[in-house]
């Protein structure tokens, strides 16, 4: 395995538009917040992003005709001898809840909660966690190594600019493997955000797809790249990727639910509210953003966000408003002015943590984050601090 030690004398500035394939000018999307900087993103011919163009499309969908099609495909699944029907990814938050408590409750299914927690849960994510459970929902926790994770986690924040790849890997993963232990053939998990937020346009919208996943969900980097950085297939097999073969031998249908009902993340958090105990973020707001409800169950996930800002100048607030415009919660001018605000904050609360468990120094930290940071959007001003060169609210 190679050291700590070697890795951090080797990091070296990143070209992130060449690595991404990135536009040269920015553009931000007429409607939303969201600038061509986002890697796979589209624009037609109006100045308006497929994400936004997705949405309009989603309102005029007829809901109960894609509701008809959902009963159809549960009813193939649907088990009445008090067995498990249906895997639910879920880390305890929202969106997760809503889909399992409709499928239970309304549906008729049997549904088994399958959570990935490789990291450090926050307060009110575990209570959130807790209250899914309480509500009728059972589940099954997942955690890995923490000593190959916490690792694992380092180098991914090196070598890819993302602290969040091991669990990307295991949030896909784990839930397979579950289903193939209990039995299940039908796993639902929540929206396809690819086709959701302005992803590629080639990805299929009701069904996971295999051969999507290396590319899109796992950035091009599968756990079999980790084999050429030292690590063993011991100590990467609980994050390994289900085969097709495997999903084709254990009869694996794997849907997203924003297929057959119109996904609206607010509107979520009010139905789990009322429905799980689902509690908002006690702070009033999450860190780099206005929101209350969303990202709230994992300490890291503010680096997650951070990293995405300082590649794609596209930060967790971006994120959050983009889609409230497009649901019709927000203007654009009213989540302009909170992306200027709030986009560029720097996630502290928990970074003495996160530090902690990547076994970095703040030093090191820094020398990683200037490493991801994109030249062509970024300028290091008097303080030596990296500033956005053009802004949402200056296009």
């Amino acid at each position: 395995m190679n050291s700590q030690k070697d890795y951090l004398k080797n990091i070296k500035p990143q070209n992130i538009k060449k690595l991404y394939n990135l536009p040269s000018k920015v553009v931000f999307c007429k409607k939303c917040v969201v600038s061509n900087q986002r890697p796979r993103i589209t624009f037609d011919k109006d100045g308006v992003c497929n994400a936004c163009n997705t949405q309009e499309r989603n309102k005029n969908i007829d809901w109960n005709e894609r509701k008809k099609k959902l009963d159809k495909l549960l009813s193939k699944f649907r088990r009445n001898n008090g067995e498990y029907d249906v895997v639910v990814p879920s880390s305890g938050g929202k969106d997760s809840a809503v889909v399992a408590h409709k499928l239970k409750y309304e549906w008729g299914m049997n549904p088994l909660t399958v959570t990935w927690s490789p990291n450090i849960y926050t307060k009110i994510g575990w209570e959130n966690f807790q209250s899914l459970i309480k509500a009728g929902l059972p589940n099954i926790l997942g955690s890995p190594d923490s000593l190959v994770n916490r690792r694992l986690m380092r180098d991914s924040l090196i070598e890819i600019g993302e602290p969040f790849q091991p669990f990307i890997y295991g949030l896909v993963n784990f839930p397979a493997r579950i289903a193939i232990h209990y039995g299940i053939n039908l796993i639902m998990d929540g929206e396809n955000g690819e086709e959701q937020y302005g992803g590629s346009n080639e990805t299929g919208e009701e069904t996971f797809n295999l051969k999507e996943q290396e590319q899109y969900w796992f950035s091009s980097f599968p756990v079999s790249k980790w084999l050429k950085k030292g690590y063993t297939k011991k100590e990467l097999h609980f994050y390994e990727s289900l085969t097709p073969e495997e999903y084709i031998k254990n009869k694996i249908t794997r849907k997203f639910w924003s297929h057959y009902n119109f996904w609206d993340p607010q509107e979520h958090y009010y139905y789990a509210a009322q429905n799980t105990g689902f509690k908002p973020n006690p702070d009033g707001r999450s860190e780099s953003t206005y929101s209350k409800y969303a990202s709230l169950d994992d300490r890291t996930d503010g680096f997650h966000y951070h990293f995405m800002y300082l590649k794609f100048g596209l930060g967790r607030c971006t994120s959050d408003a983009g889609h409230e415009i497009r649901e019709g919660h927000l203007s654009r001018k009213e989540a302009v002015k909170l992306v200027e605000k709030y986009d560029s904050e720097f996630p502290k609360i928990y970074y003495k943590e996160f530090l902690d468990y990547l076994g970095i120094t703040e030093q090191e930290y820094k020398k990683i984050s200037d490493s991801w940071t994109n030249r062509d959007l970024f300028y290091k001003n008097n303080k030596g601090d990296w500033v956005l060169k053009q802004s949402v609210g200056k296009s």
